[in-house]
């Protein structure tokens, strides 16, 4: 009889004479209580009920060994120690508590027989282990004992393993074959009893799981070889077994694991794979590929160009497991290889016979554009069409009320909990969750003022997964990640269910990884916990579900014009410029109480302009957004109602305008809108004086913005108003 529980108790340390450093306690938020406790039980074998107890655990310091005789006081002991005791014939529970460094427990009992009878009827069970290569498992069952002896016959080890009666014995060989396993079964009599099996130990020589599932990526970021787990396609006609005179022991083939296609590469001199076509990967960084053999042996990868032939990389193996590998393309680059016309890939044996397993072969790269699988915006623009609140107040199109630079959202999502024990919101997706490849991430804006919480809860966010067949009872299996929040702020949170920290509340006594989980539908948020009465209110923006986002990466240029903008260096040439004007058209479009005023009183380059450090990056962010009104009062002349944006170089002083990029979009008048400007996606036009027409995003020397409004070179008049300027991915 086994019987497991949790026990959680408080500690109070004290550190004295420390550091600041010294002093971090940060690992104690991720302890957790010791876990596989067990103990092994050994009587002599003398009549006299003398038994050895050796508690083991993983995570633990220390053990508090109940005897189950009656005895008063448990015994302490540290890790590694045992303690012996005298029982009498008879049947015992003893309980093994496990203590880890943070105090907490982990508590388990085993039953524990004392006869002084010899082992009778004794049943040994062995077997090779179904996942570890050359691994033999034992199993003694007997009347009247407490503990076997396992001898498993090979060649210079003469130590026993030792296991409790009804428990395991394992043992690793180191080559396959027929050993002669003998079995004595002990208990606290003189006499023991033995028995001998001469037994076939086997090596596993395929894998027995597929690799793990390549992360999910966008089509634009990945081009597939072979595998069957992409969410991508991959040419159908690539020949993975032409025969290019590998010699008589070649054999080749396709291996099926639940229905996921593998290749195998067996005798493996060399072998190829000839492309259906040619593959332009110049704009790919990395190659992959996953490898597993039950070999010592190591392998070689050569990518074969139509153009500069082949280039070789080692593949370090580790024998009896799936080894993945992504290689840099700067790899194969240095040594001369083009990626532009890519024909063939070669695998050659190191040293040559052995055998392969490969799957998953594709080229990838870091993400050039992120796509949720689920998003809501609260503008209109969400995939997500099943809010509710449960015990909470929910407007999924409130007025955002703390527009700043932090989030400069026209509507947002109101929480309101005025008191319910449980409140919440939360939806239902159409399908179930699937978690694995990275598709682990929820990520959302949340912004909760001060003066809209009551009682001393902690702040904090939580994001619950539930399985929503269960009606009444989904909190019962779901899976929770808890964020601690800032007060007064928007942010930022992320929750990574592959990463995180999560918490399983399971009553039905298994705890399992949400990444394995394919029941999860429903979404729970809760903000400062349940089981209170406290009020919340809090607003949420900006929700997404998919992969991690690529994170932002400076420069950063935001400003709202509220006075938590980053940029500092706002300029007018020949403009007139106000970066803290009340909004003179304040209405559903744009409800900010501060806006700028541009000004031009008939300037003939009129603009205003801002420098940013360190330079522009737009392979890593190419957009400009902004929101523009131009009343129609406030021009004059024939000019085309238009805003350009220009990048320009600041180090050329008075000569920055020669070599700008410039982006153009039309607008209209009487109205807030909000213009993008996209120096990957839209026409972009260079006034270049030095002979040469770059792509911006190739460009590395452009920090400068520059906004014109109904053009240059003339002398008409413009009073617009900007408000909410972004540069962002």
């Amino acid at each position: 009889m086994k019987a497991l529980k949790y026990i959680l108790s408080f500690a109070l340390v004290f550190l004295l004479g420390c550091t600041e450093d010294d002093n971090d306690l940060s690992f104690l938020n991720s302890a957790v209580a010791p876990s596989e406790v067990t103990a092994l039980f050994q009587v002599t074998q003398d009549n006299t009920g003398l038994v050895t107890i050796t508690p083991s655990a993983v995570g633990a310091t220390s053990f508090n060994i109940t005897l189950g005789d009656g005895s008063t006081e448990a015994v302490i002991l540290k890790q590694g120690e045992n303690t012996k005791h005298t029982y009498e014939e008879g049947s015992y529970t003893v309980k093994i508590e496990a203590v880890g460094i943070t105090g907490l427990k982990s508590e388990v009992t085993k039953d524990l027989v004392v006869s002084f009878k010899a082992p009778e009827n004794v049943v040994v069970s062995i077997e090779n282990d179904a996942a570890i290569t050359k691994k033999v498992n034992v199993i003694a069952n007997a009347d009247f004992a407490m503990f076997y002896e396992v001898y498993f016959g090979e060649v210079g080890n003469d130590n026993p393993v030792i296991a409790n009666i009804g428990e395991t014995a394992s043992y690793v060989y180191k080559e396959p074959g027929t050993y002669s396993i003998r079995v004595v079964v002990k208990g606290g009599a003189i006499e023991t009893t033995e028995y001998t099996e001469e037994f076939i130990v086997t090596a596993i020589l395929q894998p027995l799981e597929s690799a793990k599932a390549p992360p999910f990526r966008q089509a634009t970021d990945v081009i597939g070889i072979f595998s069957d787990k992409l969410n991508y396609e991959y040419n159908l006609s690539n020949d993975f077994f032409p025969y290019w005179d590998q010699g008589a022991n070649w054999n080749v083939g396709e291996f099926l694991i639940n229905d996921d296609k593998i290749l195998r590469y067996t005798g493996l001199t060399y072998q190829g794979i000839q492309l259906g076509a040619n593959i332009d990967a110049s704009s790919m960084e990395f190659l992959h590929i996953d490898i597993w053999t039950a070999d010592d042996n190591n392998a070689k990868i050569s990518p074969i160009s139509a153009s500069t032939g082949e280039k070789a990389f080692d593949l370090d193996l580790t024998p009896n497991e799936w080894t993945s590998f992504d290689i840099p393309l700067s790899y194969f680059i240095d040594l001369g290889l083009s990626m532009s016309d890519i024909a063939q890939f070669k695998f050659d044996g190191a040293p040559a016979g052995g055998t392969i397993f490969v799957d998953n072969i594709y080229f990838w790269r870091e993400p050039s554009s992120y796509t949720p699988l689920l998003f809501d915006d609260f503008e209109g623009n969400g995939n997500i069409t099943t809010w509710a609140g449960d015990q909470a107040g929910l407007k999924t199109n409130l007025a955002n009320p703390y527009v700043n630079a932090d989030n400069f959202s026209d509507t947002v999502i109101e929480y309101s909990d005025t008191g319910g024990q449980y409140a919440n919101i939360q939806f239902v997706t159409d399908s179930k969750f699937d978690l694995t490849g990275g598709k682990s991430v929820f990520v959302l804006k949340i912004y909760v003022p001060s003066s809209g919480i009551t009682g001393t809860q902690e702040n904090k966010i939580s994001l619950k997964l539930q399985n929503s067949e269960l009606g009444g009872n989904v909190w019962q299996t779901q899976t929770e990640i808890i964020k601690p929040i800032v007060l007064d702020a928007w942010q930022e949170i992320i929750f990574d269910f592959e990463n995180d920290n999560w918490v399983n509340l399971n009553f039905n006594g298994i705890d399992p990884d949400p990444i394995d989980r394919t029941d999860l539908d429903k979404v729970v948020i809760q903000v400062n916990g349940e089981n209170n009465f406290d009020s919340v209110l809090a607003y949420i923006d900006d929700f997404k579900y998919g992969t991690m986002p690529p994170s932002d990466t400076p420069p950063f240029a935001r400003d709202g014009f509220e006075g938590r903008g980053t940029i500092t260096t706002w300029f007018g040439d020949q403009a007139g410029l106000n970066t803290a004007l009340p909004n003179p058209f304040m209405d559903s479009n744009n409800n900010s109480a501060t806006v700028l005023e541009y000004s031009d009183t008939g300037g003939q380059y009129a603009n205003v302009q801002f420098t940013v450090t360190p330079k522009f990056d737009l392979v890593a962010k190419s957009k400009f957004t902004l929101k523009i009104y131009v009343p129609s009062s406030g021009i004059t002349g024939t000019q085309e109602n238009k805003i350009s944006l220009k990048l320009q170089n600041s180090e050329l002083g008075g000569n920055v305008w020669q070599t700008q990029t410039e982006i153009i979009k039309p607008i209209v008048l009487d109205a807030w809108q909000e213009i993008t400007f996209d120096f990957v996606n839209d026409n972009w036009v260079n006034l270049n004086f030095n002979g040469i027409d770059p792509d911006p995003i190739d460009r590395t020397d452009l920090d400068k913005v520059v906004i014109q409004v109904n053009g240059e070179n003339n002398f008409d008049s413009v009073l617009a108003y900007i408000d909410n300027f972004n540069y962002h991915n």
